[in-house]
């Protein structure tokens, strides 16, 4: 199994304005020349997190889709974000994971009640893992983190990232999370969240986060604006796999969707 590197983008967002966020991340990543299989950016890192949900849906293979194409035919890796989506009237926030190839989706199953997501946009009905590079990638965003039997690896993946708007005052729980789900799944995860202040008021600490199989933090970007690569080792996924085999022990069950 080949190495994998991930890119981790964590930066502000503006406020509902798709085209001053699409210019800086292109800016930002420009400047970073990131050699790389895969970059995720936030949650809603056109918007934001807002509930504004008809006014800033674009519809499915809209603009942020060929955005993130022409970024992935660039640095010649995938490239993962969300974006609110129109499709069969209904908006989604969508995980838009884009190749220089192809490009596949996955609609956010848990929708944020406490902030009201739930009665703005629908909720996805299916659990996606897809693969790249020789790795089974399974992508999730922000309250997904909080249902570990949704996250639970079937001996199906081998990555598992999270995109987010997590607020800061919820930031020791985000990382107390990202940790549990790389050490109980025997993989690789990766949370991606914004820093700033969003158009709510709400304040966002980063913490974005890297950890290995064996919940070994790779990367911490703390509250910065800041760019970074890590290197997840195939063989250091395989070899712990081949001696701790956890899920021989795993109890059985059925997630119903």
């Amino acid at each position: 199994m080949r190495d994998l590197k991930v890119t981790l983008v964590q930066q502000a967002l503006v406020w509902e304005d798709p085209i001053a966020n699409q210019e800086h991340f292109a800016a930002v990543l420009q400047k970073a020349q990131p050699v790389t299989d895969l970059i995720l950016l936030p949650e809603m890192f056109t918007t934001g997190f807002s509930m504004n949900a008809e006014a800033n849906a674009e519809e499915a293979g809209g603009v942020s889709q060929d955005w993130l194409q022409s970024q992935a035919r660039v640095y010649d890796c995938a490239i993962a974000g969300s974006v609110a989506t129109r499709e069969d009237g209904r908006v989604y926030n969508r995980l838009l994971f884009v190749t220089p190839e192809r490009v596949e989706i996955y609609d956010k199953r848990h929708l944020f009640r406490m902030a009201g997501e739930h009665e703005h946009y629908a909720a996805g009905d299916q659990r996606v893992v897809l693969e790249w590079r020789g790795w089974r990638i399974k992508p999730e965003i922000c309250y997904d983190l909080r249902f570990p039997v949704f996250s639970r690896n079937r001996d199906d993946y081998d990555l598992l990232f999270f995109v987010a708007n997590w607020p800061s005052p919820r930031a020791h729980h985000w990382r107390a999370l990202l940790k549990a789900r790389a050490i109980e799944n025997l993989a690789c995860v990766v949370g991606v969240n914004r820093v700033g202040v969003d158009g709510n008021g709400l304040n966002y600490s980063g913490d974005s986060l890297a950890f290995d199989q064996q919940g070994t933090v790779l990367a911490d970007l703390e509250s910065r604006a800041a760019v970074e690569t890590v290197c997840f080792s195939g063989k250091a996924l395989e070899d712990y796999r081949a001696t701790f085999p956890t899920p021989m022990d795993a109890d059985p069950f059925i997630l119903e969707l």
